[in-house]
C-alpha cells in the first residue's frame, strides 16, 4: 500500500495495490498489521455508506466532538468526489487550513482523517458513493458542522453549478467565532 503525507500532519492518502485481470480487480483496502507498521493504529467500530445522486452535492464540513471524536478512512466506491479535511484543533500551526483529494472508483485512493479535523466532500459524478470507516460510534449530541463556504477556510470546491446542500449544512456556522472542542497537542 502506498501511503502519502499531506500538508496537514496526520492526514494521509492511502492507495491500495490493485490486482487486476480480465474479470476486474482485487484490492485490500485496510490491513491493521500493515498500517500499524506505518503508524496508523485504529480500531474501526462503524462503516458508513453515503450515496449522492446529483453532481455538486456537498456534504460537510462535519466532525464529532470529544469524547466521541472520530477518525475516518474515506474511499469512493462509485463515481468521483473531491474529499476535504480541515484542521480544527485549537493551537495547531495548521488551524483552519485544508487539503483536498480526488477520490474516484477508478483511482482507488483513500483519505485518512484523524480526530480533530472536519470532513466534507463534493460529488463530481452522478450517483457517487462514499464508504468510510469511523473510529467511534455516531453520537448525536457530539455531532458538529462548519459552513462549507466559510471565507476563513476558503475551500475551492471546483463547483460546476449551484451546490446541493442539506438544511443542516446550509445553516452551519463559520470558523470565525467557532469554539473548537479540539486542542492540538504538540508531538
Amino acid at each position: 500500500m502506498q501511503i502519502e503525507e499531506t500538508a496537514l500532519p496526520g492526514v494521509m492518502i492511502l492507495t491500495p495495490r490493485r490486482f487486476a485481470d480480465d474479470r476486474g480487480y482485487f484490492s485490500e483496502c485496510w490491513n491493521a498489521r500493515t498500517l500499524a507498521n506505518a503508524g496508523l493504529h485504529r480500531d474501526w467500530v462503524q462503516d458508513n455508506h453515503s450515496v449522492s445522486h446529483p453532481v455538486n452535492t456537498i456534504r460537510g464540513l462535519h466532525f464529532q466532538a470529544p469524547p466521541h471524536a472520530q477518525a475516518k478512512l474515506v474511499r469512493c466506491g462509485q463515481g468521483a468526489v473531491f474529499d476535504v479535511a480541515v484542521d480544527i484543533r485549537r493551537g495547531s500551526p495548521t488551524y483552519g487550513r485544508w487539503v483536498g483529494v480526488d477520490l474516484t472508483a477508478d483511482n482507488g485512493r483513500q483519505l485518512f482523517i484523524p480526530e480533530g479535523f472536519a470532513h466534507g466532500f463534493v460529488t463530481r459524478m452522478p450517483g457517487s458513493e462514499i464508504l468510510y470507516k469511523c473510529s467511534d460510534f455516531y453520537d448525536g449530541p457530539s455531532d458538529g458542522a462548519l459552513r462549507w463556504d466559510c471565507p476563513v477556510i476558503g475551500i475551492d470546491w471546483g463547483l460546476t453549478g449551484d451546490p446541493v446542500l442539506s438544511a443542516k449544512d446550509a445553516a452551519a456556522p463559520t470558523l470565525a467565532g467557532f469554539d473548537s472542542p479540539f486542542q492540538w497537542e504538540q508531538p
